[in-house]
């Protein structure tokens, strides 16, 4: 199928690019297990209207406690911080999450990173937050989000694993589906006339540059398959505030339920 999608984009380019680019923008819907879907089930659920999306928006805890909001990666789902929220609220968090555009029970549509990191802006400001906690490709939405804010202040930012640059993303889904490399000049072009960016600019490390947290904490597995662990070190090499932890044995979904994964966490949050 790869060598048929490579033949193809040499023939029909414009075509073959378009089909990346829904790839990129039409993100893939992953089920929930019996602990995601329990947890889920414990929140104060609400749908917010956000543009062209009905958003799902979940609570747990007290909300007079101190609040955090939880970021999921791309095709991710609130419920993947499962075991987090067990740990936030046991610790009298006031917890909120949200599945982010065409992700898990919100509207599905063809979405972008820019609509997902508006959607963070509108929740940072309406809800006031100054602590987060993002995973994956979630990282790189949220340290954009944050730079279009550069005024907007967070105490406390964990980011569960971070890419640095989109490039890389698209180079990845380009090797995936097989197209070369007119192919995905084109689909670079597409993308920064919707996103009204260079692609180059998108950079979690020039990102932290920009934004205002004052300490933030990157974990990441040394042996992590999705995401490289040269990304993080390129990402905590430009951050002033930032602080990376090479972990092991956690990979790049289960480093979301490691016990010490969790106790790492609180006593970050806790600490002065």
């Amino acid at each position: 199928m790869k060598k048929i999608i490579n033949i193809s984009s040499r023939l029909f380019p414009n075509t073959m690019a378009y089909f990346a680019y829904k790839t990129l923008t039409n993100p893939k819907l992953k089920k929930s297990n019996i602990h995601e879907i329990d947890i889920l089930d414990k929140a104060y659920k609400e749908k917010i209207l956000f543009r062209k999306f009905n958003i799902q928006f979940y609570q747990w805890g007290e909300p007079n406690n101190d609040p955090i909001l939880l970021i999921h990666g791309w095709e991710g789902h609130s419920g993947n911080f499962a075991d987090i929220i067990e740990s936030l609220v046991e610790q009298n968090y006031y917890v909120l999450a949200f599945d982010g555009p065409s992700h898990g029970f919100s509207t599905k549509k063809q979405t972008n990173l820019l609509e997902f990191s508006d959607l963070i802006i509108f929740i940072l400001q309406q809800y006031r937050i100054k602590k987060i906690i993002s995973h994956s490709f979630g990282s790189m939405i949220t340290t954009y989000a944050l730079s279009r804010i550069p005024h907007f202040e967070i105490d406390k930012y964990i980011l569960m694993t971070t890419p640095d640059t989109f490039l890389e993303r698209i180079n990845s889904i380009s090797s995936q589906v097989g197209i070369n490399e007119k192919t995905k000049q084109i689909l670079i072009r597409k993308l920064e006339a919707e996103l009204h960016t260079e692609v180059t600019k998108i950079c979690v490390s020039k990102f932290v540059k920009e934004i205002h947290v004052k300490e933030a904490l990157i974990l990441h597995d040394k042996e992590d398959k999705i995401i490289p662990i040269r990304q993080a070190r390129i990402v905590n090499e430009n951050w002033i505030n930032g602080n990376l932890e090479e972990l092991e044995n956690t990979g790049h979904f289960r480093i979301l339920k490691e016990p010490f994964v969790m106790e790492r966490i609180i006593n970050f949050l806790k600490s002065n």
